[in-house]
């Protein structure tokens, strides 16, 4: 079973792989993303690709890949960079890594909201250029977290772990939409089920962990933040491509909302002269919402032990059903 590996993983899932019997693997050993070529190359005659959210994985890399290719394992709880149906057209298997990187990314979500809305990277600047010079009583100030409502669009696993850490902040009440109301979930959170537009205008923060669709990409667009008040934080830890870029900028450095807090970004990674990494009040990470540890040796051998399991016509411990 000759199997391809499109990037360093944690040492533990390559440790899965290697000692399975009968596995060949081949593998683009570095931390950056293997070239076009070298995937191409590299995929031809296997029958198991694990790939990364980072490798687009169309219908050129699966013509390069033959008739043999009979698994997909992607180190992601998404899948948005996999040509689903022509993947779903060939027969063959897909599995994926969700619930072991909820808790990473619920923490991360978080973190990213509270440095948005209490403006930590600024204050960190001006402690290192001299900013600081005495206390002030209103220098700095921003937005907490108590007695305010928070609107979650994509009540998920994440969702649903990012409210479950939110709570104990004091929000008053918590907002959320989707496709359908969830209303066993949003119990726990007395959460009630509203539309998107509803949820901009009433709600102090935003945070956005749905699933990349079609239903959703650009949701998050002129209309929707000229609904959000000029108070208001938006963070986003889903996947870049669910916010208008631009109407989001028009958004901060117009004053029609607060702060935004990004971790992913359309492209990746986000040009250096991009204008919203001009403004103060927009913070960006480098996609790091699972970038634990743990979390991300579990992905790894969850990625594995997909990807063998698939190799051996058995059945997945996560699988997308196509």
């Amino acid at each position: 079973m000759a199997v391809f590996v499109t990037r360093r993983i944690p040492a533990e899932g390559l440790r899965v792989l290697s000692q399975a019997g009968g596995c060949r693997v081949q593998q683009w050993d570095s931390e950056e993303p293997v070239p076009r070529a070298e995937l191409l190359a590299g995929v031809a005659g296997k029958r198991g690709l694990l790939c990364l959210l980072s490798d687009r994985i169309d219908r050129e890399v699966l013509d390069a890949a033959g008739p043999g290719l009979k698994v997909i394992s992607t180190m992601s709880v998404g899948f948005d960079h996999l040509a689903l149906e022509e993947i779903k057209k060939r027969g063959i298997r897909v599995g994926y890594t969700p619930d072991v990187l909820t808790d990473a990314t619920a923490e991360l979500s978080v973190a990213l909201l509270l440095a948005a809305c209490r403006r930590l990277p600024e204050a960190v600047e001006q402690v290192k250029n001299g900013g600081w010079t005495t206390w002030k009583p209103l220098w700095m100030c921003g937005y907490g977290l108590s007695d305010s409502t928070v609107g979650i669009i994509g009540l998920g696993r994440i969702g649903q772990a990012v409210a479950r850490r939110l709570k104990p902040f004091g929000v008053k009440k918590f907002l959320y939409t989707g496709s359908c109301p969830k209303p066993e979930t949003a119990a726990e959170f007395e959460a009630e089920f509203v539309p998107l537009m509803r949820l901009a205008e009433e709600s102090d923060f935003v945070v956005v962990t749905c699933a990349l669709t079609p239903a959703t990409q650009g949701m998050c667009n002129r209309d929707f933040f000229g609904r959000m008040k000029k108070t208001s934080v938006f963070v986003n830890t889903s996947r870049g491509a669910v916010v208008n870029q631009e109407d989001l900028y028009d958004a901060l450095a117009h004053g029609q909302i607060a702060a935004a807090g990004l971790d992913v970004t359309t492209p990746e990674p986000l040009p250096t002269d991009h204008p919203l990494l001009s403004l103060k009040n927009c913070v960006i990470l480098p996609h790091v919402g699972s970038a634990t540890y743990a979390t991300r040796s579990t992905m790894a051998v969850l990625a594995a032990k997909n990807l063998l399991a698939g190799l051996r016509g058995e059945p997945m411990p996560h699988e997308l059903l196509l």
